[in-house]
């Protein structure tokens, strides 16, 4: 039995050194600094090609986490790493999703080609290193789609642009170990700057207003900036969809902020937001903004899916396929098991038969209901309610999902 145990425990030992051995050492591979890609997205459903248009030392300390330099979570349609040249040894990763994805699912977005801005900030390498930016390919594969060599040494960049005005509105601490939101004020002028520092008080006010956002308040620092997103109404043709094509220059008023999201503040009383994950979000001052933040949020901070019904939007059918979406909130039965089943209360029957009885301001008991992801049939839920369906309180799957998000950040 003592041969067994010290077998054991020297098996535990080795496992845990490897794992520490696949950590990357933040200072082997990175200056501290950050590199900022801007990118163009140009194609349709029939196709794509992305490139590099501009190269951007950002002249600011790298603000994202030092330690937790992989994205260990499959989720966005497209993919940064970033790869040592010598080695070919992945040393930094971040999934994401873009505009181009849901513009190719409208009825123009099928054959007509449009171009398409994306921003990506990454942490500046020391030495050579491969940049590949990834897609899904039709199994829902992330595979290499360009591959772009970058050395420090040699490559000819450019400078960040002048920032917006710039407000610390909240701070608790080094942006490497905190959340950094950066809420960019459009539609202010030289006027209306009393109004803008008390909608700036309401926004972030409303970020930490629902769980699980208000107990982690002191894992964040908010930062306003006031300048033109240019975001707009109608984006793809719906009329409450606000959103903004314009990312280098969002990012240009961005300067050397430190920032792993943005939310864009639109000072105008009309319905309507937007997000999409790791890209942005966007909320106007409508009276309900104290829940389209959140739900916003939700898309941009950890890559939920829309719970609610609408098959009149275009891309109604877009989780309806032989691959299990993949958002964590939401399931076609591909392969449930990935999914929510192990927090199932033992015996709930999958699908779950809805309870129309079940308040509005609950999530009720989890389950698998049918009705999710715009479609009324063939896409699941975890809960009747929650924030991504229909503004009440964020499900226990969805709070699973978001917790795990901020050790991306905190650790």
């Amino acid at each position: 039995m003592k041969t067994r145990t010290i077998i054991l425990l020297l098996a535990l030992l080795m496992l845990g050194g490897a794992a520490e051995a696949q950590k990357v050492r933040f200072g082997k591979y990175f200056t501290g600094g950050t590199l900022r890609l801007d990118c163009s997205r140009e194609g349709s459903a029939e196709g794509d090609s992305v490139w590099v248009s501009r190269w951007i030392d950002r002249e600011s300390a790298w603000h994202g986490s030092r330690t937790q330099l992989l994205d260990p979570f499959d989720n966005g349609d497209y993919r940064v790493e970033m790869r040592d040249a010598r080695s070919g040894r992945v040393i930094y990763s971040r999934g994401y999703s873009n505009l181009f994805r849901e513009y190719k699912d409208t009825p123009k977005g099928r054959t007509v080609k449009a171009r398409f801005e994306e921003t990506l900030l990454l942490p500046m390498p020391k030495r050579a290193v491969n940049i590949a930016l990834m897609r899904r390919d039709g199994q829902m594969r992330l595979v290499d789609q360009t591959v772009l060599p970058f050395d420090p040494s040699t490559a000819k960049l450019e400078y960040s642009m002048r920032q917006g005005e710039r407000s610390d509105l909240e701070v608790h601490g080094d942006p490497a170990k905190k959340v950094d939101v950066v809420i960019v004020a459009q539609g202010y002028d030289d006027e209306s700057d009393q109004k803008l520092r008390i909608d700036y008080y309401r926004m972030k006010e409303i970020l930490f207003g629902k769980e699980p956002f208000a107990s982690h308040r002191q894992d964040f620092n908010v930062y306003g900036i006031k300048g033109d997103a240019e975001a707009q109404y109608g984006t793809f043709g719906a009329d409450r969809y606000l959103m903004t094509f314009s990312l280098w220059r969002l990012h240009d008023l961005i300067g050397m902020t430190p920032c792993d999201y943005i939310v864009i503040m639109v000072n105008n009383t009309t319905y309507g937001g937007g997000a999409i994950y790791n890209f942005y979000a966007v909320s106007s001052l409508h009276t309900m903004a104290e829940y389209v933040l959140p739900h916003e949020f939700g898309h941009s901070f950890g890559g939920l899916a829309d719970e609610y019904v609408d098959e009149e939007l275009s891309y109604s059918n877009l989780h309806r396929t032989a691959y299990e979406p993949l958002e964590p909130n939401i399931t076609n039965l591909t392969d449930f098991d990935s999914k929510w089943k192990s927090l199932l209360p033992q015996g709930t029957p999958i699908p779950t038969p809805p309870n129309p009885n079940t308040p509005r301001t609950e999530c009720g008991p989890l389950g698998v209901f049918e009705g999710a992801g715009y479609s009324a049939t063939g896409v699941y839920r975890p809960a009747e309610h929650c924030m991504m369906r229909d503004y009440a309180p964020f499900c226990p799957v969805c709070l699973k999902r978001l917790e795990e998000i901020f050790s991306l950040y905190t650790r």
